[in-house]
Parts: structure tokens; sequence; C-alpha cells
């Protein structure tokens, strides 16, 4: 596998992941924003807690505005809280709530299994079992963690 086939495979599968999340209460377009930004930033909030939106976006590379999107979003459904920053009160820190906010248990309940079916098409109840032992070895050796050591 070369670098342009893993990149097709990463793009193809953050979309089964995208179609694997479930739909927000009131539909997507209550909330703005993709679920690959939401994802993206929320990801960064727990790995650095307290960070405002200017350096949830330099770390992840996301414009402001969709890292500012995805805040209030995840404020919304009480994934993330803020705060003033004591050194600069026009700031806000953001950090995840401390309490596990309805919208957070059900996408962490939800399974890839209707998207991946889709995604394998007919032959899916064949393959199915050998692509999710693929992605669980992928999931334990490729942890979030492990974008630190690449390049920024």
């Amino acid at each position: 596998m070369n670098g342009v086939e893993l990149f097709l495979l990463g793009r193809t599968l953050m979309k089964i992941g995208e179609e694997a999340m479930p739909e927000p209460e009131g539909g997507s377009g209550r909330h703005p924003g993709t679920v690959r930004s939401v994802l993206i930033a929320v990801s960064d909030i727990a790995a650095h807690p307290d960070s405002a939106v200017g350096e949830i976006a330099a770390r992840t590379g996301l414009p402001q505005s969709q890292v500012s999107t995805a805040v209030a979003r995840l404020k919304e459904t009480g994934a993330v809280t803020t705060a003033p920053d004591p050194a600069d009160r026009r700031r806000l820190l953001v950090r995840q709530s401390p309490d596990l906010s309805d919208r957070v248990a059900q996408v962490r309940a939800t399974t890839i299994d209707d998207a991946l079916a889709k995604a394998l098409g007919a032959d899916w109840p064949k393959r199915i079992q050998e692509v999710t032992d693929a992605l669980a070895v992928l999931a334990r050796h490729l942890t979030p963690q492990a974008l630190a050591n690449l390049r920024p």
C-alpha cells in the first residue's frame, strides 16, 4: 500500500464513520457544522482541556470559524463547557463536560454495522467479520494519540 492508497482508505473510513453517526435531535439542519469538524474538535478538546478556540484551530488545522461552530454545537448538546480565561476574560476556554450528555451517550452507543453493511454492498454478510476484525486491529495500534507522532 502506498500513501495515496492509504489516504483514500482513510477517506473511505471517515465517510463510513460519518454515515454511522446518529442524527442529532431535530435533524442535522438544526446543528451547523460537519460531523468531521465536530469530531476533530472534540478529540482535541479531550486531549487539551482548557484550550481557547484559536489554540484548537492551530492544533487541528481547522479554520477558526469551523472550530467555533463545532464548540457551539458541542456546548448545546452538553458535551463541552466553556469558562472565561482568568488571564484574559475576553477568551473562553473549552473543556469536556464532567457529565456524560445524552448526545455523547447516544453517539458512543452507536455501532458501525449498518454503515459498514451499506459500504460493503450486497456481499456484506460474507465480509463484515473480516473487515470489523481488521478495523479492531487498526484501532488498537493507530490511536488518536498516534497523531502526535506525525508532523504538524
